[in-house]
């Protein structure tokens, strides 16, 4: 096969372009500090990196649910201290009630405090992160209580008990309605306790206590108050138990997903990141290389008859 100028010519061409193309490659992944600019560069990488992206993405969203949890047994924790604190002083208040020293109007200023009290009481079951409601079960836009209050009683709903306060989040069909946040794949929390029977419970031991106080010929064992306002407490203390140990829950849960994050993210640097050293070595080879190459190309391209005619 005859070899000729020309095809001298455009054979360095092309291999000065595909030198070109080669220190191009390189500085872009310089100036982005990636291995793939563009699917193109490599498909295989672009896919991974893909599948990476995405578990980062979705652990990222399992934190910020992990971050929603904290919130609400946050609250919810605050909430059942301060309902302790006001069977505390209700508790407080019986144990005075049933001295001798104390008359009938001194007991009724106790049944104005008590019925504060139980107000008070209201107000922590209607607690609210943001626009959500914590004890009203799946109902998070609904209080726990009714808001309308009617001739000093809550407004009463068809199918309940006359004059009785409002309740949601009740069970329907025997399953309680649980609130859980999805904090990793296949895994949730409750975050929700069970507020219509806890307060409904404390709401009856209360209206107990003030209809007796109220009563002035049912004032003989109201030491019996003392022990179910223990109990009472008591129920809330587990309540706390409960969120306590979700808490507990929610704490080794996330501690899992930074640790499940820093992994994926590691996976995506090695995957995508390029390596700085190994970069600028390639580089600068490449460089030497087409030097080399423009070199050559200007002793291939030598002077013909043509160039000698006057």
């Amino acid at each position: 096969m005859r070899v000729t100028q020309s095809m001298l010519s455009n054979n360095m061409l092309r291999n000065l372009s595909t030198s070109y193309n080669k220190m191009g490659k390189l500085q872009n992944q310089l100036n982005t500090g990636k291995k793939v600019n563009r699917p193109s560069d490599d498909p295989v990488v672009a896919m991974k990196g893909i599948g990476f992206r995405h578990q980062v993405a979705k652990i990222e969203q399992f934190q910020r649910n992990i971050g929603s949890v904290h919130n609400w047994l946050d609250s919810t924790d605050s909430a059942l201290d301060g309902s302790g604190q006001v069977l505390n002083r209700a508790r407080e208040l019986m144990v005075n009630a049933p001295t001798d020293s104390m008359t009938y109007d001194d007991r009724q200023k106790i049944v104005q405090e008590l019925k504060q009290l139980r107000e008070s009481m209201h107000d922590m079951a209607n607690t609210k992160v943001g626009d959500k409601y914590l004890f009203s079960g799946t109902k998070t836009g609904s209080p726990l209580y009714a808001n309308e209050n009617v001739d000093g009683k809550y407004t009463a709903v068809p199918n309940t008990d006359p004059q009785k306060y409002v309740l949601n989040g009740t069970p329907e069909n025997g399953v309680l309605r649980e609130v859980k946040l999805e904090v990793f794949d296949g895994v949730e929390l409750q975050v929700n306790t069970n507020g219509h029977d806890l307060f409904k419970d404390i709401d009856a031991r209360f209206d107990a206590m003030i209809q007796q106080l109220e009563d002035p010929n049912q004032q003989a064992d109201l030491d019996a108050h003392i022990t179910s306002l223990d109990e009472a407490l008591d129920l809330v203390l587990e309540a706390r138990a409960v969120v306590g140990s979700r808490q507990n829950r929610a704490d080794l849960m996330e501690n899992r997903l930074e640790i499940q994050q820093m992994a994926a993210k590691k996976q995506m640097s090695q995957n995508e990141d390029i390596d700085y050293e190994v970069v600028i070595t390639d580089l600068m080879t490449q460089e030497s290389i087409h030097r080399a190459a423009l070199s050559i190309g200007a002793r291939i391209i030598q002077p013909t008859l043509v160039d000698f005619l006057r």
